[in-house]
């Protein structure tokens, strides 16, 4: 586990946040709030791969521009284990992002393929209709933005949400609002993501296969 201080947005050099010489924080995040943000990174479970690393977490914190409000009541952020109907999950004061399955190639439904053309298609990612939905090619770079732009961000989403709220307990106003959240500023950060990730616009990308 790593600790990153969640008051204010960690010090960035040359688009890199610099690390914090905090102790190792052992206690139970789930019930008792830690000093500073803990960044932890679980096994990924049989058949599936993190491809995000905890400096890939701290990198983008470091791009959020409320990042000293938006940290408030937040104790951790856990890339977890996956879950084959999870991309990730919300409890109080904790995010998670699920592994990702170890292939590139996704099937989607139709609807929710509509509901993230939008990211999807920002991120250049390629695609095909098939019988009952359509298929996804992810670059290794693609799934990892994706997991950052959209995915934790609408984790973040739902906390902010709970932390929005007067009793501060749960996220009452639930999926759409998480997911305009992630919308949102997904666009307000994507310039800088790709100057902080290196990011290679897609027509350099290999193609669809």
């Amino acid at each position: 586990m790593r600790q990153i201080n969640r008051q204010s947005t960690p010090k960035v050099t040359d688009g890199k946040v610099q690390k914090k010489n905090n102790p190792e924080w052992t206690a139970n995040y789930y019930g008792t709030p830690p000093p500073s943000l803990v960044i932890d990174r679980q096994r990924p479970g049989k058949g599936y791969r993190h491809f995000l690393l905890q400096r890939d977490i701290e990198t983008f914190i470091g791009l959020l521009p409320d990042w000293a409000e938006l940290s408030k009541g937040l104790n951790a952020i856990v890339l977890a284990p996956g879950e084959r109907t999870l991309n990730g999950w919300h409890t109080s004061g904790v995010v998670h992002v699920c592994a990702w399955e170890e292939g590139l190639w996704i099937d989607y439904s139709v609807r929710h393929f509509e509901e993230h053309k939008e990211v999807l298609s920002r991120l250049g990612v390629r695609s095909h209709p098939i019988e009952d939905g359509v298929m996804c090619r992810f670059t290794d770079a693609q799934v990892r933005a994706y997991q950052l732009l959209h995915i934790l961000l609408h984790e973040l989403g739902h906390h902010h949400d709970r932390m929005t709220t007067k009793s501060k307990v749960r996220a009452s106003r639930g999926e759409p609002y998480a997911e305009a959240y992630a919308l949102r500023y997904e666009a307000v950060i994507w310039e800088r993501y790709q100057e902080a990730f290196d990011w290679t616009p897609c027509s350099e990308r290999q193609g669809f296969k």
